[in-house]
């Protein structure tokens, strides 16, 4: 620490290149954590998806439906735990650009299925009473100031007509990264207004008791169905939610592209910086040695001051990043998760210290074999 006022003196001897070295930085590891958020928010469905799920849909496609007598048979194959069904429902809140899925769920099932939705129990109860009931994510409840106890008329697109809901519960995620934008309402609700579809549902989800059965399990469900009007497609819940991911692209790779681009920039702006400043400075260090400083006191000078240029910056932009998700989804509800971890905030300091430590390391390599005779022959 005796070593801090005169690292931060130097730093403050070109203010002008100080500050545009570490507004770089800020902006690099600003962007490096708004790319981690988009890349989460749009994995999660990837990251929390249940082990012990496996994802019954029609072999034909998604859209196609399955009969809602399924579900009982679902549940006579061996570790079958319990069976639940959604059915998208597609409506429109106001505007078409107000986006949040919306799905007709068995109400007896769906809640031991999806136990990482927290709902209080008096909430619960009430919307199970309520026919038009709905339970509404908090995120989406928050984000149009929806309360319990309000009446919000979705225009349907799917199923034609306005449906009106009445808000009965608000369910909560166990974890940060759990989907909190989903509507939920009863598929008999559904099932009575339709004109066409009657007796039919979207996919199913078949809880399992042991994990590491789900290609088995998933195997016996497509054999049990196979050869009837509607044979079934089942794979595990991690992987139907990655097939999602993937008609986007394949986001991580971008993501570890983009990453590498802004290290390797950041490598060049602070490495300048610091050979530059070293260039300046060859005087003072040839003073500093004959003073009595050793190479490696010298060597690590340079070095402190190329880390704290990058963590400062660094940290700028981590923090910004941070604030920016802090107000929430900007996409229109595209992104179900707008968050950013602090296992990914540690991240982008570690990325930051190590842009510091490499981009110093020549500067501070140059510095520490520096004779003395040399740097004061520039004086």
């Amino acid at each position: 620490m005796r070593f801090l006022p005169f690292i931060l003196r130097n730093l403050t001897r070109k203010k002008t290149r100080t500050a545009l070295t570490t507004g770089s930085i800020a902006v690099a590891l600003f962007l490096f954590g708004l790319l981690v958020v988009i890349e989460t928010g749009l994995s999660v469905g990837v990251d929390v998806a249940g082990a012990d799920r496996l994802v019954v849909r029609n072999r034909i496609s998604l859209i196609m439906p399955l009969p809602l007598a399924y579900q009982e048979r679902l549940r006579q194959i061996p570790s079958v735990n319990e069976a639940t069904h959604a059915t998208w429902f597609g409506g429109i809140f106001q505007d078409q650009r107000n986006f949040f899925p919306q799905f007709a769920i068995d109400t007896e099932t769906y809640r031991d299925v999806f136990s990482e939705f927290l709902i209080p129990e008096d909430q619960w109860a009430a919307f199970l009473a309520d026919r038009e009931g709905a339970v509404v994510g908090r995120s989406t409840a928050e984000k149009f100031d929806w309360q319990i106890g309000d009446r919000i008329p979705l225009m349907g697109t799917i199923f034609q007509g306005t449906w009106e809901y009445n808000i009965r519960a608000i369910y909560e995620g166990r974890s940060a990264e759990a989907d909190e934008t989903q509507f939920w309402f009863h598929y008999e609700f559904l099932d009575e207004r339709r004109r066409w579809g009657k007796g039919q549902v979207g996919w199913y989800t078949a809880k399992i008791d042991d994990p590491d059965d789900a290609v088995t399990v998933a195997a016996a469900i497509d054999d049990r169905f196979s050869n009837s009007a509607h044979e079934t497609s089942t794979e595990t819940e991690r992987a139907f939610a990655s097939s999602f991911a993937k008609q986007i692209g394949n986001i991580r790779l971008i993501v570890l592209s983009i990453g590498a681009v802004v290290l390797f920039t950041l490598l060049l702006v602070t490495g300048s910086a610091m050979s530059t400043a070293v260039r300046e400075r060859i005087p003072e260090l040839g003073v500093l040695k004959t003073l009595g400083f050793g190479d490696r006191t010298v060597l690590a000078l340079v070095l402190a001051e190329s880390v704290l240029i990058s963590l400062v910056g660094g940290g700028l932009g981590i923090a910004g990043a941070k604030l920016f998700t802090l107000g929430g989804d900007p996409t229109g509800g595209m992104l179900p998760i707008f968050y950013l971890g602090w296992d990914y905030m540690a991240a982008g300091l570690f990325l930051a210290l190590l842009v510091g430590l490499i981009a110093g390391a020549i500067p501070a390599a140059t510095a520490m074999r520096l004779r003395i005779v040399d740097a004061l022959r520039r004086v």
